[in-house]
């Protein structure tokens, strides 16, 4: 069901131009390798996205192979080479066997003056010479008017045409410095939709942080594919949002794609993971926040129906992504009640006042609740140990040195039996977690998934608070965090912790 008054796009289809490995790749600081771009592409391919710009080949020897690779790897997907207007840049495309090649060439006053030099008649003919060279060596093309946002109308209108009568396949509307206004790039496309025949496509800019508006105020006047980046990463400000233009299409529009929605959340995670270039917890859709309640008037309403606090055109299980109800200083009864039902526990109404009354207390220091947290409260308030530890842990030890990689020995009970084992890692913490994610074999599959490390009290001997959140194999996240003033015993204790809970919930869970 779709709520937006715009009744002829309901069951339209729009294809999905995904420009992640290119555009994306150029945010500043991002280098991704060969593998991890082949892992991105198939990635892409799962999730279902109609067309990949794997690169530029010309720009290097590297990035041409990288292009290769990616165009003989046999995706469904058409797989897309970017290309200047230059017959050396084409033929770097075409070598590389892709599908489709994407030349561009500046249009406005002000690129075209003073960077390429070159007259508007001049424009014009490289840009039929070059579309028409695509052509007739058999590749699909997409021409793009570089700076459309800010070129003469007519003279916009007049590059468009002469490549559509050149036999080009799509063109494609850039707002190359993401300058235009939601309405503006409405009136723009409309223009341009009248009076070109062939498909539009739009790649919006987020300078203003309004790409994803402009790009579906494209679509609501015409156009029929959307460039998007995985978490809207690129240059400057990056890109339009993959997941937030195909769920506002699909959800709010009624537009249909052939995205698996069901893999964004999957896929936002292996690029954030690739780059190094983290999601805030309130990015909308695949924030770890997206879908998580603390209000005792929200978790009250979702507990008993979810659309009352959610979109309802949109769940958490539609992108891959879960609903958590979080516990802090504005948790009601009905998130404690829930929360330590998880967990197996069945207070009296008179402790879970209590349980409650000493979670508020805590958060009102300004501490994040974790799921420790609340099971510690409980066992105090209830006079018992509610927990039966798996792990425990006997001692460990970090070998390091500017020499040798970093090395963590972990001895510990696990179940009945002592284990010992070892790991190496980037830096003492990171080899200490994988020691003791080692000891799990036969128990869960785990992946830390949040880890924070925020000091209590300063100075030499300063005590370190680390926060680790665990999610097992079925996507289920359990939280614990430690103090000392060894920030690696702090980890350990906490992933210990965290670890020790998520498999008695696991237990709890095996037997619902």
């Amino acid at each position: 069901m779709a709520f937006y008054s715009d009744e002829p796009l309901i069951g339209k289809h729009k294809t999905i131009f995904d420009t992640t490995l290119r555009d994306g790749e150029q945010t500043p600081g991002v280098s991704l390798t060969n593998e991890q771009k082949l892992k991105i592409a198939r990635q892409l391919d799962k999730l279902g996205v109609d067309v990949l710009e794997a690169g530029f080949p010309i720009s290097s020897e590297g990035e041409k192979q990288n292009v290769r690779a990616i165009a003989s790897e046999g995706l469904s997907l058409d797989v897309c080479g970017l290309a200047r207007v230059l017959q050396k840049d084409l033929d770097a495309c075409i070598d590389c066997g892709v599908d489709m090649v994407h030349t561009f060439v500046s249009t406005s006053d002000i690129q075209r003056i003073h960077t390429i030099k070159k007259t508007r008649e001049e424009v014009v003919s490289m840009a039929v010479n070059a579309v028409e060279y695509i052509k007739d060596h058999g590749a699909k093309c997409m021409f793009s008017a570089m700076d459309a946002t800010r070129t003469d109308l007519d003279y916009l209108i007049e590059v468009f045409k002469a490549v559509e009568g050149a036999g080009c396949d799509i063109i494609n509307v850039p707002d190359t410095v993401g300058v235009m206004s939601p309405s503006g790039m409405y009136r723009l496309i409309s223009q341009v939709h009248s009076n070109v025949n062939i498909p539009i496509d739009v790649h919006c800019h987020n300078d203003f942080g309004i790409a994803v508006a402009n790009s579906l105020m494209a679509v609501e006047a015409g156009a029929s594919q959307v460039q998007v980046t995985v978490n809207g990463i690129g240059e400057r400000a990056g890109n339009a949002n993959l997941a937030q233009v195909v769920m506002c299409l699909q959800s709010i529009y009624g537009v249909k794609t052939n995205i698996n929605t069901e893999y964004l959340l999957e896929t936002s995670k292996m690029v954030e993971n690739f780059t190094g270039i983290h999601m805030p917890p309130n990015t909308p859709i695949v924030g770890d926040n997206a879908f998580a309640h603390e209000s005792g008037i929200h978790t009250h309403g979702v507990l008993e129906k979810a659309d009352t606090f959610e979109p309802g055109i949109m769940t958490p299980e539609m992108v891959g992504h879960r609903r958590r109800i979080v516990l802090g200083k504005h948790a009601g009864k009905h998130a404690v009640k829930q929360s330590l039902s998880e967990i197996g526990i069945q207070p009296t109404e008179e402790q879970l006042d209590e349980i409650l009354s000493r979670i508020k207390t805590i958060a009102n220091r300004g501490k994040r609740i974790c799921d420790a947290d609340l099971h510690a409260v409980a066992s105090a308030v209830l006079g018992k140990n509610l927990g039966h530890e798996t792990i425990k842990l006997k001692e460990f030890s970090v070998m390091t040195s500017n020499l040798t990689t970093p090395t963590a020995v972990v001895r510990a009970i696990v179940g009945d039996q002592e284990v010992t084992a070892s790991n190496f890692g980037v830096g003492p913490i990171d080899a200490s977690l994988k020691a003791v994610g080692s000891m799990l074999n036969g128990y869960t599959r785990i992946k830390i998934r949040d880890f924070r490390i925020e000091a209590i009290t300063g100075g030499s001997d300063a005590l370190a608070e680390v926060t680790i959140g665990v999610e097992d194999e079925e996507g289920r996240v359990v939280t614990a965090h430690s103090a000392s003033a060894d920030i690696v015993t702090a980890s350990v204790d906490a992933l210990v912790t965290a670890i020790n809970l998520l498999l008695e919930k696991k237990k709890l869970w095996s037997m619902q």
